[in-house]
């Protein structure tokens, strides 16, 4: 796991949102077990079904009683909408926080974009 500071029952749920945005877990599909996740990742089952239950709670996953965990249809939509929400709040509000700083216009924003994807 990532010793980023966060919890590790949140880096698991963000592993598992990963995974359904990428489509290796696809809608319907089912999700590794906590046992699974805890073996693999060297970290109590308890956290791995605390990270899972998360995203129970959240929606995203679903319980099939005695079989497992499964990806609900729609969460990867739901995952990229949310994601794409808090990278406008976490980059794209002080970009343009810090360009009307600097005098700059959404177009000049804009330019600078395509000048950087030009260059990739």
């Amino acid at each position: 796991m990532n010793d980023d500071g966060r919890p590790l029952f949140q880096q698991i749920a963000e592993l598992v949102e990963n995974s359904i945005i990428d489509g290796s877990l696809p809608e319907d599909g089912q999700v590794p077990s906590t046992n699974e996740l805890a073996t693999f990742h060297r970290i109590n089952p308890a956290t791995a079904a605390k990270g899972l239950g998360q995203l129970v709670a959240e929606g995203i996953l679903y319980k099939k009683r005695g079989i497992g965990m499964f990806v609900t249809v729609g969460a990867r939509d739901a995952l990229r909408f949310r994601r794409r929400e808090q990278f406008a709040r976490q980059y794209i509000e002080p970009l343009i926080a810090e360009a009307d700083k600097l005098g700059m216009s959404i177009a000049e924003l804009k330019s600078m974009l395509d000048n950087r994807e030009a260059n990739r």
